[in-house]
């Protein structure tokens, strides 16, 4: 089973070195390695040109439209069963998480979308781990939430069944098409406990705030395409009441009471009503 490691980069050498020494260095051979370079000025053809006597590794480098662009050109250029980006910057955790992620394609009948757990790194060191925001995901897990593009296995053909990644969007096209794949399509993806990929978050914050326009409008644009209106009214209304509740059944104690307070009104406002007759 074919593994295509796609990996988009643009003037990031120093990313893309490390990101092309954890690939290398995977004790899993069958995979290719396809590398989407936006013509780079920087000295990252120069890099990526260290590993072109490995028979795995396929390159461009020419100007793009954009990351999505980017990723589209990788993908089409894909001839694995599974396609996984680990982008310019981000490294693989350990030699063997492509291999440990075949045996669990394996074990688990060959899903369509499987992934593990991410690790965001800062400049200056700092760590913290991604468990998954859901076990199962629904339509809620993606009006505020999304699952990780970086490091999850998706089968190829699923880009040729339900489309690529939407090039009219700067930000939030990776999110757009889960949204699509998984929430309405109902393609489920499975977790596997495996720690996979460190995601370089260098910039991230900053890019972020300054973007979060952009990403809210992106976003709200793709729902009002997606959803009923009644529907997505509904979802405005009502997300922050959903958000508390599930927060409340984590904590059994706290439910309890908020339960409890609810039947003391439920009850009250009965009362009243049948008083105000």
């Amino acid at each position: 089973m074919t593994i295509s490691v796609v990996t988009i980069n643009w003037n990031n050498h120093a990313g893309l070195q490390r990101t092309l020494a954890s690939i290398a260095s995977q004790t899993y051979n069958d995979f290719e390695y396809i590398v989407v370079d936006g013509a780079s000025t920087d000295g990252s053809v120069e890099t990526i040109m260290q590993y072109d006597g490995d028979a795995r590794l396929t390159w461009i480098s020419e100007r793009d439209n954009g990351i999505y662009n980017a990723m589209n050109k990788g993908i089409r250029m894909a001839k694995g069963e599974y396609v996984v980006m680990i982008n310019s910057g981000d490294w693989l955790m350990s030699s063997d998480v492509l291999e440990r992620m075949a045996e669990e394609i394996e074990r688990n009948g060959h899903p369509a979308i499987l992934y593990g757990t991410t690790t965001n790194v800062w400049p200056d060191g700092r760590k913290m781990r991604n468990p998954p925001q859901e076990l199962r995901y629904t339509m809620f897990s993606f009006y505020r939430g999304t699952l990780d593009h970086v490091g999850t296995l998706i089968q190829r053909k699923l880009f040729d069944e339900y489309g690529y990644y939407d090039e009219s969007k700067r930000i939030v096209s990776d999110w757009s098409w889960f949204l699509k794949v998984v929430a309405l399509e109902g393609i489920q993806p499975v977790h596997v406990d495996i720690d996979t990929i460190y995601f370089d978050m260098t910039g991230i914050s900053e890019s972020e705030g300054k973007n979060r326009a952009t990403i809210l409008k992106e976003r709200r644009s793709v729902l009002k395409a997606s959803l009923p209106p009644l529907v997505l009214a509904d979802y405005d209304r009502y997300v922050d009441d959903i958000v508390m509740m599930r927060r409340l059944h984590r904590h059994p104690w706290a439910f309890s009471i908020v339960r409890f307070l609810e039947r003391i009104l439920f009850k009250f406002e009965k009362w009243s009503l049948r008083n105000s007759r």
